[in-house]
């Protein structure tokens, strides 16, 4: 039931999740920061999987780059959506394929298949039990090629409990709050379907019994989290906002400020 409930929740808002990562200045930290860390650490060619892939954003991103991409997603909208904007863009050659399905199970894929793996805006803060997520993370491991990079981003726990506080305050007397601050999991139902909010650690570890090198982990929206209005406030003065990026590149990675982050993104090696 929960698995319907999240393939129905992303095939009912293709479009708005199409435009979430560009629609301002402040959602475009998460994909302007995922795409700084892609860059530095990506190699310069390759067929790169994008696991959880949604409507295909980072699809046609790194299909404009030169890269040769397979995106995967688990809803049938969000496939159906990606296959017309590749053929808009005219990014066929590059897409070599678009298909329905779960991180969990990538059997489809070989071992050491592809040049990079990525996994971002939250596909495994859906899998809402731990040996599943342990699950997909193996996979998202397996077919990656030895040495390749993995880049997977969740949703962060911690930034729950700060839109609480900021927006939200008569929830927190609420049975669910405490079932969120004590496990993470959210069944869905009231605005957003169902999911795993991670503690910073929980995530990290999750990776580190892997066969995997952590070298990144990043708090996407930063010290921006929480702060849209003032974000897009900021972005209109070119001089400030220059500064303000500058800082938040420097600090985006500060373990005080990764947890608070809306979304958190690990980068890994394959040894």
């Amino acid at each position: 039931m929960t698995k319907k409930l999240i393939k129905n929740y992303y095939t009912e808002i293709v479009r708005k999740e199409w435009t979430r990562l560009v629609r301002d200045a402040y959602h475009l930290l998460e994909f302007n920061t995922t795409l700084h860390f892609l860059k530095k650490h990506l190699p310069k060619k390759g067929l790169i999987l994008d696991a959880g892939g949604g409507p295909g954003r980072y699809t046609l991103e790194l299909a404009k780059q030169g890269y040769n991409v397979v995106l995967l997603d688990y809803s049938p909208g969000n496939v159906a959506f990606a296959k017309k904007q590749v053929k808009k863009e005219k990014l066929q050659k590059m897409v070599k394929k678009i298909a329905e399905g779960s991180i969990v199970d990538l059997s489809r894929f070989a071992d050491n298949s592809f040049d990079a793996v990525i996994c971002t805006g939250g596909p495994l803060s859906h899998i809402m039990k731990k040996n599943e997520r342990d699950k997909a993370i193996s996979e998202l491991v397996r077919v990656a090629k030895k040495g390749a990079p993995l880049f997977v981003s969740v949703m962060s726990r911690i930034s729950v409990f700060v839109s609480e506080l900021k927006c939200f305050q008569h929830e927190i007397e609420h049975p669910l709050f405490k079932k969120i601050r004590n496990t993470g999991d959210y069944p869905g139902g009231y605005g957003f379907t169902a999911c795993h909010f991670f503690l910073p650690e929980e995530f990290k570890a999750a990776f580190a019994k892997k066969n995997v090198k952590i070298l990144e982990f990043v708090g996407l929206e930063g010290l921006g989290s929480h702060f849209e209005k003032k974000v897009n406030l900021l972005a209109k003065n070119k001089k400030r906002w220059k500064v303000w990026l500058e800082t938040h590149y420097k600090f985006c990675s500060h373990p005080a400020v990764v947890g608070l982050s809306e979304h958190m993104l690990i980068v890994c090696k394959k040894k």
